[in-house]
């Protein structure tokens, strides 16, 4: 053993052992209990960064332990590989997507080795490989076949920067989820998948989904939006049409002063004059901020009570919820309030703040009171509504349902915003969509013996235009599977969130073994432990709730969840550096507060995600190359519980690093008086201090395996080893009973270390006298007995202010700890004459008296 720790030396070399010994293959054994760990895969970009480092990190922790906790562990990784960045690059490089993406793998795979992640790369999926996405096209073959997947033409999201359509949920604040471009409506035929089938499912699944995040399911339940509303019907004055509307508020019916439909409602092109204006709101449709809008030069009759109002296409109002025309009461709907001031129509309040109809009366009636400035959305009481004035509106949306129901007006009804799934993408890199067009037979699908259909590699990439695939002859021309006719392909290619909505069914069989090879996916699905970022929280996830209830219903799987617990790991974060000359800086470029490249003192801006526009990033090659990636690992399980987000630290890097070197140093400073690792005997005679020690690494047991069970709480477990790794610094052992005590705390202190820093724990393990490797040991259980303290230090507060430590028994109830705390000489005399006024006992190991102030 050396006496420097090298980290790239001891890196490298249990790296290639774990790669020889091929520890980490797993295969499907029925007679062990499974744990199927999994982070979300990552797309190719080129380079891993440090989100990606902190991800993989806990995963591995988590995969490692339960090994050693004696669990089959699945822990699997692959690459999302389709996708934009690749064709752009195509684009701008003259460099084939295949090529561009695969070499990207390549070095990023390289990086995971170089992290010592525990992956089984005998299960590695590439999505882009035809042999992964044969069954992406054999699921929408099965899908077409149970009317699930189907074509109509509608109005898209189209990205005009990116060139293709986005689904809605790839629309942010109505610009691209990728390119932050403006996104504009635009009709297509287009590829859907029935998601909608499955709402009721999708929805009521969230409920038991006890095992994710509370803010990440109520997300999926925003985004499947059940609401519940009535539906009736506004007759258009002068024609024979009428305009469906829905609205969740009934309560407001009286309230109605114009009626919007959705820019591409039936109605819209019909009724509205102004072509042009219409383009103009369609421009602006779904998108936030200013609201757009024409009038149709048609009136509506509210059939509550016979007033003819205005019917305006608005570019707010979306087809894809309810019917897509709403009643607008702009005195209680703040969107529809701004609508009504920017076209000068009336605002008409009908519920007043108040409990009942004499409590509303105490403010001035409707007609008196001021002009609105925000729309009033808040309980109260009806008024100006007829028959049901004076109720309170929560009873009032319930009798108003049932008066329109009585009288034929409507009906009540139960909507949702959950859309069908846009799945087709006018690009070149993703999944070709299998079905043919033949002038005599139609849509054809394409027969299941003739998948893959695989993309041409001779295409040109122009940036102009549609899809590349448009202009290859050899790709688009084909013979009609059904008449032998001249026929041609779909050129659309899948969204790519169709890759990672099954991926993880895949990884339960090896890459040279079938691929939805059924005894498998019953051992190992539903995955145990899912791990990745927040940002998925509608999008991925419900694609994939979504997805394997459609696997489940065509005989591959028999559950509904795909993922029992969801852990969304925080951001990491690093303050900003700006120079007045140069702007956002790397760290590296600034020293002593001032920019190497102009000597100008920088701004310090706030602490933020890390983001490459922004330069706050932090190589992980760099970080690995310097301090070795157990202390890359160590530090970014330390510095925050996993949830949170962490703050970049290079103070917290070094104190990882010393931690390292510290237990290193022991180790070497030990390794020739260590006595054999043999269990250590109940009756072993030692000095107090080694009792001590003993103690402490049953409690440090305790600790490290309750932390990590406990939510994944890895920086306090961190936290108990060094504590454990302290003591041991300074024991000194001076007999034979002491020595076996600190092999124990040592072997112990090894292991418990080991998921969290692999290397460093394999090479002192060897150093100790061990056979490698210490993943084939079992993880330490602790002794309650011996980590029970004998005595606690009791600390005693007057007024928040210690007085007083006092030695006790652990375990006593709270009165007798308050007697003791109480009757403690210093604590007495600094109570005094004053009055007690309570005490508080908080776990058992402080006391808080707190007193008058006179006495």
């Amino acid at each position: 053993m050396e006496e420097r720790y090298d980290p790239q030396k001891v890196e490298l070399k249990w790296q290639e052992y774990w790669s020889r010994k091929r520890l980490y293959t797993t295969d499907t054994d029925a007679s062990r209990e499974k744990f199927y760990c999994l982070e979300m895969f990552p797309y190719p970009s080129g380079k891993i960064h440090m989100g990606h480092v902190r991800n993989y990190a806990i995963g591995d922790v988590i995969a490692r332990y339960k090994r050693m906790r004696g669990y089959s562990v699945l822990h699997p990784m692959g690459w999302d590989a389709f996708g934009l960045p690749a064709e752009n690059a195509a684009i701008k490089q003259g460099v084939h997507p295949t090529q561009w993406t695969h070499e990207n793998i390549g070095y990023m795979k390289e990086q995971l080795r170089r992290m010592g992640l525990s992956y089984d790369w005998d299960r590695e999926v590439t999505t882009c490989a035809p042999e992964y996405y044969r069954w992406n096209q054999w699921f929408f073959l099965k899908m077409l076949e149970k009317g699930l997947a189907y074509k109509k033409s509608s109005f898209v999201n189209w990205c005009g920067s990116c060139m293709t359509v986005l689904a809605n949920e790839q629309v942010i604040e109505g610009k691209c989820w990728r390119c932050d471009s403006a996104v504009v409506q635009k009709e297509l035929d287009q590829w859907f998948f029935r998601i909608t089938r499955y709402v009721e499912e999708l929805l009521s699944g969230c409920e038991r989904l006890r095992g994710w995040p509370e803010n990440v399911v109520a997300m999926q339940k925003n985004w499947i939006g059940r609401s519940e509303g009535v539906e009736m019907d506004f007759p258009l004055e002068g024609t024979d049409g009428k305009v469906r509307i829905f609205t969740t508020r009934p309560d407001t019916l009286w309230g109605a002063t114009f009626v919007c439909l959705a820019p591409d409602h039936p109605l819209s092109e019909r009724v509205a004059a102004d072509k042009e204006k219409l383009a103009a709101v369609r421009a602006a449709y779904g998108e936030a901020g200013e609201k757009e809008g024409v009038f149709s030069g048609f009136y509506a009759v509210n059939p509550m009570n016979g007033e003819k109002i205005p019917v305006y296409v608005a570019s707010f109002v979306l087809m894809g919820y309810g019917t897509g025309a709403i009643m607008s009461v702009p005195a209680h709907d703040q969107r529809d309030f701004e609508f009504a001031k920017k076209y000068d129509l009336p605002v008409r309040e009908v519920i007043v703040p108040g409990e009942k109809s004499g409590e509303a009366g105490t403010s001035a009636a409707p007609g008196q009171r001021p002009p609105m400035q925000e729309a009033y959305d808040g309980p109260g009481v009806l008024v100006n509504s007829g028959r049901f004035s004076g109720l309170k509106n929560d009873d009032a949306i319930r009798e108003i349902g049932k008066y329109i129901e009585e009288k034929g007006l409507g009906k009540r009804v139960i909507n949702f915003k959950l859309r069908d799934w846009g799945i087709s993408r006018q690009r070149y890199w993703g999944t070709p969509i299998p079905v043919i067009y033949c002038g005599t037979c139609g849509i054809v699908p394409v027969d299941e013996k003739d998948l893959p259909v695989i993309l041409p590699e001779d295409v040109k990439f122009t940036g102009r235009g549609g899809s590349p695939l448009l202009d290859s002859e050899a790709f688009l021309k084909v013979k009609c599977p059904k008449c032998g006719g001249e026929a041609r392909r779909e050129t659309d290619t899948m969204d790519t969130f169709v890759d990672s909505s099954w991926y993880f069914v895949r990884y339960c069989s090896k890459k040279d073994e079938e691929a939805l090879q059924r005894g498998n996916i019953a051992y190992w699905m539903p995955v145990d432990q899912y791990i990745g970022g927040v940002e998925h929280a509608v999008l991925h996830l419900l694609y994939s709730r979504f997805f394997t209830r459609v696997l489940r219903d065509i005989g591959i799987l028999d559950f509904d969840e795909p993922f029992t617990n969801l852990l969304t790991q925080g951001m990491v974060c690093m303050e900003t550096l700006k120079c007045p000359e140069h702007g956002w800086l790397f760290p590296e470029e600034v020293k002593d507060g001032a920019c190497l490249l102009c000597g100008k003192e920088i701004a310090r801006g706030r602490v933020e995600k890390m983001s490459k526009s922004r330069k706050n990033v932090v190589d992980p090659d760099h970080l690995i190359g310097r301090y070795g990636a157990d202390t890359s690992r160590l530090f970014s399980l330390f510095a925050a519980p996993p949830e949170k987000d962490l703050e970049w630290s290079d103070k917290g890097v070094e104190g990882a690093y010393r931690f390292l070197n510290r237990i290193w140093g022991i180790v070497f400073r030990n390794r020739e008086a260590l006595p054999r690792s043999e269990p250590l005997p109940s009756s072993l005679p030692m000095t107090d201090e080694a009792s001590r020690l003993l103690r402490k690494t049953h409690q440090t047991i305790k600790r490290v395996t309750n932390d990590i069970e406990r939510e994944y709480h890895f920086n306090t477990a961190i936290s108990a080893l060094m504590e454990l790794v302290n003591e041991m610094s300074s024991f000194q052992p001076l007999q034979d009973g002491d020595r076996a005590v600190f092999r124990k705390s040592l072997d112990t202190a090894l292991v418990l270390l080991s998921p969290f820093a692999p290397h460093v724990a394999e090479e002192l393990w060897e150093a100790a006298g061990n056979e490698p490797s210490i993943f084939g040991q079992k993880w330490p259980e602790w002794d309650e007995g011996i980590a029970r303290e004998e005595v606690i230090e009791l600390v005693v507060q007057v007024n928040g202010k210690v007085r007083a430590k006092v030695m006790a028994p652990p375990g006593l109830p709270d009165e007798e700890i308050k007697e003791r705390a109480v009757s403690e000489p210093k604590v007495r005399g600094f109570i005094g004459q004053k009055d007690i006024r309570k005490i508080v006992v908080v776990k058992g190991r402080l006391v808080n008296i707190v007193t008058s102030n006179e006495g």
